[in-house]
């Protein structure tokens, strides 16, 4: 049961997302950040899901947003988002803000910060560039 968990997983693809800035950031969370490629807020990285990240963005966990996207959905960040980097994405600031208590809280107590699941994908939405009507 357990390789079967673990199968799972690996084909799952997350998004992470930087938030906040780098003001008043520890070394070694910066670091992290770095390794992570979030060099600045607004940035999106998409990595397979395995436990080094997992444990990356445990230590990160107040700088970002993750949940899981699907690859149908990669392909639509493709389109839309301005690609920097092999999985490095640069996006504008979300529209109608990142939530009713900013970036100060986590997602479950209505802000930005932390996991998101598939809700992610609606945030990186308001995140891409102004398009005309009907491009997406």
């Amino acid at each position: 049961m357990e390789n079967l968990k673990n199968k799972q997983t690996t084909n799952m693809k997350i998004a992470i997302i930087r938030v906040r800035g780098r003001v008043g950031v520890r070394e070694d969370i910066e670091n992290t950040l770095r390794r992570l490629k979030l060099t600045k807020p607004n940035h999106l990285v998409i990595y397979k899901d395995d436990p080094v990240i997992r444990g990356m963005i445990k230590k990160v966990k107040d700088y970002v947003t993750w949940g899981e996207v699907s690859d149908k959905f990669i392909e639509t960040i493709e389109k839309y988002a301005t690609k920097e980097d092999e999985n490095l994405y640069r996006l504008q600031p979300p529209r109608k803000g990142w939530g009713r208590r900013g970036i100060k809280y986590t997602y479950a107590q209505g802000g930005a910060l932390g996991y998101m699941g598939r809700d992610i994908e609606s945030l990186i939405e308001r995140m891409f560039p102004r398009r005309q009507h009907g491009d997406l």
